[in-house]
């Protein structure tokens, strides 16, 4: 809107209602326009016997400008990256994930049903209790016990706010902020889990950081799924926001009728029953959101450690 035309802008109530009236009757004026037109056109392609190509819905992510960090499927520079990281070797089943999960000093007793939920979620998961350890000396400790990952989580009024995740010996290491966080017990109509190793969807990581980040958090997880479980684990990224869910997947035969077609010499022909596969989900739980807060080369290390990349606040935020 213009400035003149601002009713925002104008002080007296009663021209400033004045105006605000008349934007609002042209604003519909033209809505009213648009949609005759369109009707027209649906009107004179139905005529030639044509149809009317539809329109895509205006999302968040369809409006999204160009990322020029956009990962391409024909970048074999990435590709040769991820075929010798830090992560190649669990992705590839050369080498099977064991994590160490610890907490915070003094852990509330509510944080301990999400690291019994987090036991479930994660194959080959182990709870420590801290003890006064400092971060250094558990990874040390973890590298020494074969483990892969160390988990540290962290918490606020009793909720978990925090996880800092750091892959053993030599890193990365990278420290999400926790939200939303529901237990499995707490989800409506939620299943148990069962043994079976889940399958893991990354979804919409398509820069280079995303990329990077979504095998950190793949790597926590073996990759050889037993499909006989219908368990998956999905890391789903949405504006930098990354929504974990836990689901068993069912399939149904749903049996369909036909209606009953009238017949010359039989006042209607029989039934036919079709038989269809139909998929639902069970979510399993937990549920939560991660937002990545900062990414660090090698080993935890606040003094010396090199980071990859840090969320500036108000500058980043979209």
């Amino acid at each position: 809107v213009p400035a003149r035309l601002d009713p925002s802008s104008i002080r007296n109530k009663a021209k400033r209602t004045k105006v605000y009236s008349k934007l609002k009757a042209a604003k519909k004026k033209e809505k009213q326009d648009r949609r005759a037109s369109n009707k027209r056109a649906a009107e004179h392609a139905a005529a030639l016997g044509e149809e009317l190509p539809k329109k895509k819905p205006r999302t968040i992510e369809n409006t999204r400008i160009d990322d020029p960090t956009f990962v391409k499927a024909d970048d074999l520079e990435v590709f040769g990256d991820e075929a010798t990281d830090e992560f190649a070797q669990i992705f590839s089943n050369t080498e099977t994930p064991k994590i160490m999960i610890t907490t915070r000093p003094r852990p509330s007793k509510e944080l301990f049903k999400f690291i019994s939920d987090l036991m479930q979620l994660i194959p080959k998961a182990y709870y420590y209790p801290r003890k006064g350890f400092d971060v250094k000396k558990i990874c040390s400790f973890a590298s020494s016990k074969n483990f892969t990952h160390l988990v540290v989580l962290g918490e606020k009024a009793k909720t978990c706010n925090g996880m800092l995740v750091s892959r053993l010996p030599e890193g990365p290491t990278a420290f999400f902020k926790v939200s939303n966080v529901q237990l499995g017990c707490d989800i409506e109509h939620h299943g148990s889990k069962t043994s079976h190793c889940p399958e893991i969807l990354l979804n919409n990581f398509h820069t280079r950081l995303g990329r990077r980040v979504g095998r950190f958090l793949g790597s926590l997880f073996p990759h050889d799924p037993d499909f006989t479980g219908r368990q998956a684990v999905t890391f789903h990224n949405q504006r930098d926001y990354i929504f974990v869910r836990h689901h068993r997947y069912i399939f149904d035969e749903v049996e369909s009728q036909e209606e009953p077609k009238a017949s010359k010499k039989t006042k209607s022909a029989p039934e036919k029953t079709k038989e269809r596969v139909k998929a639902r989900l069970q979510e399993l739980g937990p549920r939560f959101t991660l937002k990545l807060r900062w990414l660090q080369q090698g080993s935890f290390d606040t003094l010396y450690g090199e980071y990859e990349w840090i969320h500036r606040r108000g500058e980043m935020d979209t």
